[in-house]
């Protein structure tokens, strides 16, 4: 247990759980409230390309969110127990996609600010993938 007392784990630790709660919190809303975020994706890319593409992709980015999430945590989970960090570089790994995923469509809706808005949560996530790999 003393591999928790370090700066290195503290990092890898905090990083996850940030992946974790903001994945797991996007992904379970657009599983729980699957119409109303339709809904509000197909009139916000409705003057781009993506807008014939919503109920497909719909599912992808979710699925993406939830897995990230999931994965995060348990990867965090995983850094408690045995100190290794395979999970976690995975579920950060996926989280980046996730968040490259979401920037691509907000710059195809030219929502810059949006777009703007997803740049912190990237740097956590490639902060997240260089501490744990």
């Amino acid at each position: 247990m003393e591999h928790l007392l370090t700066a290195t784990t503290s990092f890898q630790l905090l990083s996850l759980a940030f992946l974790a709660i903001l994945f797991l919190q996007s992904g379970l809303d657009k599983v729980f409230d699957y119409k109303g975020n339709k809904a509000w994706l197909t009139g916000h890319f409705a003057k781009s390309p993506l807008k014939n593409t919503v109920g497909l992709l719909m599912p992808v980015i979710t699925i993406l969110e939830v897995a990230a999430g999931v994965l995060s945590a348990i990867g965090a989970i995983q850094i408690l127990l045995s100190g290794s960090t395979q999970i976690g570089l995975i579920g950060a790994q996926l989280s980046a996609v996730s968040i490259l995923s979401l920037f691509f469509g907000q710059r195809l809706a030219k929502d810059y600010e949006g777009a703007g808005g997803l740049v912190g949560y990237f740097l956590v996530c490639l902060a997240a993938i260089y501490i744990l790999g």
